[in-house]
């Protein structure tokens, strides 16, 4: 799909019309240059943002004669990148005019003053109301102003290699309706199926928020009823402590590491675990199953870091059951990241110009694809060249109606690193179930300032 370039006269004028040479806060900024933060992948062989963002550089820059865009990447972990992206959002010397933002962290950055509402904009932009209501409502702040633009949402399941299934005896359209069905798949597999790691669940610090999000979280949301939010009570405004659920999910947790079904602990708490996961365990055939993201075949793509074209077919792909099998029967969780424009930008009205070249219908279809995303964009969601992009895409998709979102509250990124120091707890087997459900009622209390709610 080639993106279709807006004509540069008409451009122009616009930028002229909108005062985008205006002068910025920052130290000695250039009025004519947008300044784009964003992640970079820390696997030297993965550069599909690097990709995607070069070529939005190129549209943008011919389509504004004078203007300049100037992309600055930042190599990090996730929890390294939120640190150094709230490091240069404080002063106007060392903040960008656009930065990448995930979901579970804007709530934060917004109440320390970091960034800029976008109703201004955002009310004068036609492609906004193409743009599917939980993904807005995910960059919206507890004022009801909005901070960022999603590129994007992303689900979770069970993916399963189709190859260690036969040799253990189970069904190529493996399909799981408990969580007990999931640790007797992955017992059957340890059992016949020696050398290979039967079932990866992210956990404890190092993982940071995939331990947090697609480990913990797709287990305490199938521990309920379906209907009630295990992890905050919107109703009274406060967290959920004390819960059975999340005793359950630890008890899992504690389950795949006591009976050696996951990777070693030591792998395990490596901060390359996912790496390790895309880029070796899955594609050499060393993991049986893994509960993970919607985006995993971004690396396997032609000319990604670790090209895989038989992926689809050595692959197989499950729904999370709820614990059970109580309705509504599968979980998944969704996040996603957004393109914000920092409050002590230089050129913000600069910055979101760039963010609606990239965020054309066809250059957001273009990312999702590249990113193996799942489309915000309801125009794009309903084409069929979307549709039958990439294998999968449909699966994941589908789940989206039914997915849970995490409450990106200021406190969150507390609450996050108290789940994962559980994790790590029952991990390690440092930790009892209980003693570590305790250690995490004790630091919810702390982090939330008492608004906690026993269930």
């Amino acid at each position: 799909m080639r993106p279709s370039a807006p004509r540069t006269a008409l451009v122009a004028l616009a930028l002229a019309a909108t005062g985008l040479t205006a002068c910025g806060s920052g130290s000695g900024s250039d009025p004519d240059t947008v300044k784009v933060s964003f992640k970079q992948s820390t696997d030297n062989s993965v550069r599909v943002m690097d990709t995607f963002l070069a070529d939005i550089k190129k549209q943008f820059e011919k389509a504004n004669p004078g203007k300049k865009v100037e992309l600055i990447p930042i190599k990090a972990p996730d929890s390294e990148y939120y640190t150094k992206v709230q490091q240069m959002l404080r002063s106007p010397k060392t903040a960008p005019d656009l930065v990448y933002e995930d979901t579970f962290l804007i709530n934060s950055d917004i109440t320390s003053g970091y960034l800029k509402p976008l109703d201004t904009y955002l009310s004068q932009w036609k492609d906004w109301d193409q743009f599917i209501d939980t993904a807005k409502t995910a960059a919206k702040a507890e004022d009801g102003k909005t901070y960022g633009v999603p590129d994007g949402t992303d689900a979770r399941g069970l993916w399963f290699d189709k190859g260690i299934f036969a040799k253990a005896g189970l069904p190529s359209d493996w399909q799981p309706k408990t969580w007990d069905d999931v640790l007797t798949a992955a017992r059957t597999i340890k059992r016949k199926v020696p050398g290979v790691t039967p079932l990866n669940i992210y956990t404890g610090k190092p993982a940071g928020e995939a331990a947090a999000m697609q480990g913990f979280q797709m287990l305490l949301y199938g521990s309920g009823n379906g209907t009630s939010d295990p992890l905050y009570d919107r109703a009274s405004k406060k967290w959920v402590a004390g819960s059975k659920g999340f005793r359950d999910a630890l008890a899992f947790v504690e389950t795949v590491y006591k009976e050696k079904l996951g990777p070693d602990v030591s792998v395990a708490l490596d901060p390359n675990i996912q790496t390790i996961v895309r880029g070796e365990l899955l594609p050499k055939g060393k993991l049986a199953i893994d509960l993970d993201g919607s985006w995993l075949p971004q690396d396997w793509q032609k000319g990604a870091g670790h090209e895989w074209p038989e992926w689809s077919e050595k692959l197989g792909l499950a729904y999370m059951p709820t614990q059970n099998g109580q309705s509504p029967g599968k979980v998944s969780m969704s996040g996603g990241w957004t393109w914000a424009i920092p409050d002590k930008a230089a050129n913000p009205d600069l910055a979101f110009e760039f963010i609606k070249t990239m965020q054309t219908k066809a250059n957001a279809q273009k990312w999702y694809i590249a990113n193996s995303g799942i489309a915000v964009r309801k125009d794009v969601a309903e084409d069929p060249d979307y549709i039958s992009a990439q294998p999968g895409i449909k699966f994941f998709t589908d789940l989206v109606p039914s997915t849970h979102y995490r409450p990106a509250f200021p406190a969150y990124p507390k609450v996050s690193t108290a789940i994962q120091e559980a994790m790590e707890g029952v991990t390690t087997g440092d930790m009892s179930v209980e003693e570590a459900a305790r250690g995490y009622d004790d630091t919810l209390k702390s982090v939330t300032n008492d608004q906690v709610i026993e269930k």
